[in-house]
Parts: C-alpha cells; structure tokens; sequence
C-alpha cells in the first residue's frame, strides 16, 4: 500500500496580508483528500513565532470545517515538533515532510524570503522560487523585466520613503507634472490591495504616500488607466498553461481590499466579455510574463484593457494569489475544467516535479 504524503501547510506570517494566508491555508487544508495525504499544518503568528501542528490550530480552527478540524485534533501529536519560543524554527525529523505548500501572501512569504529558506533545508515546495517570488514581489522590479519583455504597460514611477519625505515638494511636483490626476500610489512590495490608494488632488497624494510608505520603504505612482481589469490564472513550470481571462466588476471605486475580502460584493464574470482574439491574447501575454521571471508552480497575472482603444496592457504578476476556493484563481481553473481540490494535487505534483529535476543538478565541482 503507497503511504501517505506528508504535506506541510505553511501559513500565516509577519505581513499585512496574514488573514488572507490563513483563509487560503484553511481551504487547502480542506481540501487535501486524508486517504492521499497527511497533513501537518505549520502557522507563524504575526510576531514571527513558529507553530507547528496542534499548536498551529488555533490560528484557522474558525475557518476549517468542523469535521476536518476534529479530525486534526485527533491525528496530530498534541507537540510535533517545537515552536519557536527562544528563537529557533520548529524542528522536524528527518522524513517526516514530503512537501510544502507556503499559503504565504505578501512579505517574509511571498518574496523569495521563505523559498530560500525551503530550499536551504533541501524540501521540495509549491509555488515560484527564489528569483521569481522576489521578482513578482517587487512591483518596479518586475515592471523592469516585462518592460524588458516587451509587454505594453501603463506608466509609472517610484520614489523611496526617505526621498517623499526630505523632498516632498518636489516629489509632488514631479507626479502631478507626469500623472496628473487621479493617479494610484502603492507599496512596492506588498499585495492583496493593501496600503493602495487612488488620489485625485494633493492632499490625497500626501496621505497615499505617507500610507504607502508604512508598509514599505519603495514607493510605486502610477498612471491611471480608464480599462477593464482583467486576470488570468498560469499553472506549470516549464511549459504553463494560462486558464481563461475572468473581469472582477469592482463594488468600490477600484478593487481594494474591502472589495476583495469584505463586502462580498464584487463580482467576477468568467469567462470575461471579451473578443476572442483579446482573450487569446491575454493568454498569451500571461504565459509570456510568467516565463519571463522564470516562474512555476502557479500565478496570476492581471491586465488592463482600455476601455477607449481596447489596448491590453499588462498590470502584474502574483505569485501566490489569494487561493481559497472563491478566490479568483481557483475560479479561473474550476471555469477552465480544474476543481479546487484537483488544481491543489496538481500544484503538488508541479513541485515534487521541480524539486526532483533540480536535484539532477551537479553541484559539486572538482578539477581533474
């Protein structure tokens, strides 16, 4: 009989996005069938400290189903490992994981920071690694590289915090001189809509930036674009698969993290209204950004169509999108003939396939 695969679920983190990794993370775990694998659920608090089976419960028992939560309870050793209270991570014996799955959003989880860390402890994990995860992080740096593509995208800048607040004038004076109004300010690295805001004068500008600028010391303006949002959701390594294009109808005035995660009112339409010819060509385009930083695994890859000239510009990339089951890009996939529990199989399989081609790797060297 094939034993179990030992899946860690790795979830929450020091970030802004950290209850969405815990509702993406429930849904995993959820969905992960308990004859095909054994789950050991592994949370970082908002502090930084590690917990690791049992005690990691607590942090998702309100968004597991009951069932599946009493059935954790019940196969998971009351202390699998230990938590890091002086400062150490969890340990674990040798063997006793197979695969991770990091449900991480944002920073410390989402940027290349936790993937090196997995690849260092030699475990094979789901998702982007190192180089990418940084990349798709990164909103200047990956615009650099799909601009270096030649992917079409709407303009913009970035300022870091210490420049908007030794020269606030005349960083002010540059965005409206290049932008005018209304123009969006972001942090460079974060997602999930936080810290973003839209300013239509400069006193809005003033409070976008100070905002932006809690979150992270890069700031990104960019231009706005009168357009359709749409996404499309990318799966596989080397040779991907783009899903069809889905369009969010916002019920903010963008779509903010109140709109994705709050009201519940936002509503996707997939397949998007689009022409076949643009919906072939955001496909593309999304298969094109997602080998152009190297990507695997899974994201999303988000676009603008001007709503006046019908132009597709390319937005971003997410490495790890929210990824409950209502999530845009579980939608995509179940609309494109992939359900949920089977797309979280197959991105397990995509990594134990990465990990086993890179372990073919040489990486030793010796002069004959």
């Amino acid at each position: 009989m094939r034993k179990k695969l030992r899946v860690a679920v790795l979830f929450g983190g020091k970030s802004g996005e950290h209850e969405v990794s815990l509702l993406s993370a429930a849904s995993v775990i959820g969905s992960l069938d308990p004859e095909k694998y054994e789950v050991i659920p592994m949370g970082i608090t908002r502090e930084g400290i590690w917990k690791l089976g049992q005690e990691s419960l607590p942090m998702i028992q309100a968004n597991l189903d009951a069932g599946r939560l009493e059935q954790l309870q019940s196969q998971l050793p009351v202390a699998a490992g230990n938590s890091r209270s002086e400062g150490n991570l969890p340990s674990l014996e040798p063997g006793q994981v197979d695969v991770v799955f990091p449900v991480l959003h944002g920073t410390y989880g989402e940027d290349g920071t936790i993937q090196g860390l997995l690849e260092i402890a030699d475990l094979p994990y789901v998702g982007a690694g190192v180089l990418a995860s940084a990349v798709g992080m990164d909103k200047v740096m990956c615009k650099k590289i799909l601009e270096q593509a030649g992917l079409p995208q709407g303009g913009y800048t970035y300022f870091l915090r210490k420049q908007v607040e030794r020269n606030q004038e005349q960083v002010l004076d540059e965005i409206e001189q290049r932008f005018g109004y209304p123009c969006f300010v972001k942090p460079a690295n974060l997602g999930s809509s936080v810290g973003i805001s839209k300013a239509s004068n400069r006193e809005e500008l003033i409070n976008a930036l100070q905002l932006a600028g809690k979150y992270d010391r890069k700031i990104v303006i960019e231009e706005f674009i009168p357009a359709h949002e749409v996404e499309v959701a990318v799966l596989g390594n080397d040779e991907p698969q783009a899903s069809v294009p889905g369009e969010i109808v916002s019920s903010n005035e963008f779509y903010d993290y109140k709109a994705k995660y709050i009201d519940g009112k936002s509503v996707m339409r997939i397949p998007a209204d689009l022409p076949p010819e643009t919906a072939e060509q955001v496909r593309s385009m999304a298969i094109k950004a997602y080998k152009a930083i190297d990507c695997s695994g899974l994201a999303r890859v988000d676009f603008f169509i001007r709503k006046d000239n019908g132009q597709v510009l390319i937005n971003e990339i997410n490495t790890m999108p929210g990824f409950t089951p209502f999530s845009m890009y579980a939608k995509l996939w179940e609309h494109s003939g992939l359900s949920y529990s089977e797309l979280v199989s197959k991105l397990i399989d995509l990594a134990l396939e990465r990990y086993e081609e890179k372990s073919q790797l040489i990486t030793t060297f010796e002069v004959e």
